[in-house]
């Protein structure tokens, strides 16, 4: 579908139940994000059905807007980056690099393949570094101000930025969630590393492609779907449904095959299409 299709705010502003305010300013900026996170689900079952999903904002409405389905990364975080410029703030993509799981420094050992966004707010004196597409229990439910070593407290978790030095001629910036309790204990995690270098679309489209097709890319190995169900997080990790308290404690059970359609629209509101129902069912 092409991008001449005209963005829907009414629409979107329905699909995530906002009902505030529409001035550009902080407050607006929170509710928005907030209410993103909470009403859309992250799922990559297109990823599952080695399809690189459309980035084009009529598709994307179709899907994530009127479709009732969820989606990752670049799709999240694009609708949002369109609600945003239609609610007037101005909003920048960032390439980012993810660091869970692994090791070394935060600028070296895995490609810049997460899109993540920087959002001026007019009046505001710094920006905010907004995301509504990390699939993860330490996500952003609301949006940063980018201040280094400044701990936030958003619907209840906790981050910080921190600004590594670096010695190229961009400052390196790494989110940081705090971790009630995991298996490594309490603590301060690291989710990704950024610069303020902004990124554009192509980029994004030749990553979105890449992570939806290659053999190797995590997104075709196992489903992944996630919501937020109050404050709970909620995970369906190929057939294990996973529910995280935000004190840290954890349930886990097992899906049946046949139970694995029924269960993402009973916990994440999906009502997979036919053409993805085989996979998803086994």
């Amino acid at each position: 579908m092409s991008d001449t299709v005209e963005f829907d705010l009414d629409a979107y502003l329905g699909r995530i139940g906002w009902e505030g305010g529409r001035v550009p300013d902080a407050a607006t900026l929170r509710g928005v994000h907030l209410a993103h996170t909470r009403a859309i689900p992250y799922e990559n079952l297109d990823a599952l059905n080695r399809t690189a999903p459309s980035l084009a904002i009529g598709d994307l409405q179709d899907k994530l807007v009127h479709g009732r389905r969820g989606g990752y990364c670049y799709e999240h975080n694009t609708l949002l980056l369109h609600a945003l410029e239609a609610l007037g703030f101005g909003v920048t993509r960032l390439a980012a690099r993810v660091l869970v799981g692994a090791d070394g420094a935060p600028d070296s050992g895995r490609p810049r393949t997460h899109l993540t966004l920087l959002v001026e707010v007019p009046g505001e004196p710094r920006p905010y570094l907004a995301d509504v597409g990390y699939g993860s229990v330490g996500a952003l439910l609301e949006p940063v101000p980018l201040v280094a070593g400044v701990e936030a407290e958003g619907a209840g978790r906790r981050h910080r930025l921190v600004l590594v030095t670096h010695p190229g001629p961009l400052d390196l910036w790494v989110l940081e969630t705090y971790e009630p309790g995991s298996v490594w204990g309490a603590g301060w995690r690291r989710q990704y590393s950024f610069t303020l270098d902004p990124a554009a679309r192509p980029d994004f489209e030749v990553a979105n492609w890449y992570v939806a097709t290659h053999p190797r890319s995590p997104f075709v190995q196992r489903r992944y779907v996630q919501r937020m169900r109050g404050d709970e997080h909620v995970l369906l990790l190929d057939r294990e449904l996973i529910v995280t308290s935000p004190d840290g404690t954890v349930g886990k059970r097992e899906v049946a095959e046949e139970e694995v359609v029924g269960v993402l629209a009973e916990e994440f509101g999906i009502v997979v299409p036919q053409s993805h129902q085989k996979d998803q069912a086994g």
